[in-house]
């Protein structure tokens, strides 16, 4: 993938992840359109980005799932294409299942899940007309390991797997990529936004994210990871690396290990 001149459309795109990703990919001669519900953080990143005259500022709400195909009318307007959409927008969880209201499960479903699958597809007969795309999706290590304190938000990044493998086979004639980008750790506000069991925010950073991967170095090598066109990629630390394979190789010991885990 040669992403020179490519139009790059970022959910999430405000903070973190999003954020850092946008001003890697600012470097490479794209256009990119921006999006979150926080638009003048949108409009701060802009200005951090090299040249923000091929940047365009589009807010969005993963929960108004209607909202989505005049979104994609709108995006395409900008640059008269769209040719990856990284579906990076969502939030996360810090409770117990059992203090968990289901008013919270449903909002994380909402936006982690049904959100980014009403926009890829509202984006996908265009794509299919094209007769190319690629989506990038940002889900998780616990997106294949369930850890505590994360029950909803480990179901609504598995669920993404689920679907975004089942598309890639279906595109494929299409000549439309999938890429599923699981993050480990990395120093972001997401625990401090996580919804508590009663749908307040966390307001805390975690001791595990603070010492996590810096987002600049993250946005690089999701970067390239984009660039080398993977199909699932794990970037993160060594321990959660080694979870992932554990988890295909030795089940009934990683089960062990994560149920003596205390991780807030």
């Amino acid at each position: 993938m040669n992403l020179n001149n490519k139009t790059i459309w970022i959910t999430g795109a405000s903070s973190g992840i999003g954020k850092s990703l946008a001003i890697q990919l600012s470097k490479q001669n794209t256009k990119l359109i921006l999006s979150s519900r926080n638009e003048s953080s949108l409009n701060v990143v802009k200005e951090l980005c090299e040249n923000p005259e091929n940047i365009a500022i589009l807010p969005l709400d993963l929960e108004k799932h209607e909202e989505m195909e005049s979104k994609v009318t709108t995006a395409i307007s900008f640059f008269g294409s769209v040719d990856i959409l990284v579906n990076n927008g969502g939030i996360s969880q810090r409770s117990l299942a059992e203090e968990t209201t289901i008013s919270v499960d449903k909002r994380l479903m909402d936006i982690n899940y049904l959100g980014t699958v009403a926009l890829t597809k509202a984006l996908l007969p265009y794509f299919i007309e094209q007769q190319r795309g690629y989506f990038v999706v940002t889900t998780s290590i616990v997106g294949k390991i369930g850890t505590p304190f994360r029950s909803t938000y480990a179901a609504s990044k598995h669920a993404l797997h689920g679907f975004f493998d089942s598309l890639r086979a279906e595109v494929h004639k299409y000549n439309i990529k999938v890429t599923l980008v699981c993050p480990g750790f990395v120093t972001t506000g997401i625990s401090k936004n996580a919804l508590t069991g009663d749908g307040t925010a966390q307001n805390t950073m975690d001791t595990a994210t603070a010492n996590g991967i810096d987002p600049d170095r993250f946005a690089k090598l999701m970067m390239k990871a984009i660039i080398k066109e993977k199909e699932e990629v794990y970037i993160a630390g060594a321990k959660e690396k080694l979870g992932v394979y554990a988890k295909r190789f030795y089940p009934k010991l990683l089960s062990t290990m994560i149920r003596k885990l205390s991780v807030t």
